[in-house]
């Protein structure tokens, strides 16, 4: 078990309706975490189209996770 700091990006920050939440897990990698959250949370992207930073710096998916990690979501981005 790790207890892990997520904070969220943009529209994963609406959808959880708070910019950021600490929590206790046994997920091993930052995808099994983000597939926790979007049950809870309602989100619907893949992460195929999302990133995710573990202690400030950008990731993979398949990134460990570790226990005191702060974890970032980013959902895609609309540009132009």
């Amino acid at each position: 078990m790790a207890v892990i700091t997520v904070r969220y990006f943009a529209a994963f920050r609406e959808q959880a309706g708070c910019d950021q939440e600490t929590l206790t897990t046994a997920h091993a990698t930052a995808g099994d975490l983000f597939a926790e959250l979007a049950e809870r949370h309602g989100f619907v992207d893949p992460t195929s189209r999302c990133k995710v930073a573990i202690n400030d710096e950008l990731t993979t998916w398949d990134a460990s996770l570790q226990d005191g990690d702060q974890v970032l979501f980013f959902p895609p981005v609309a540009g132009g």
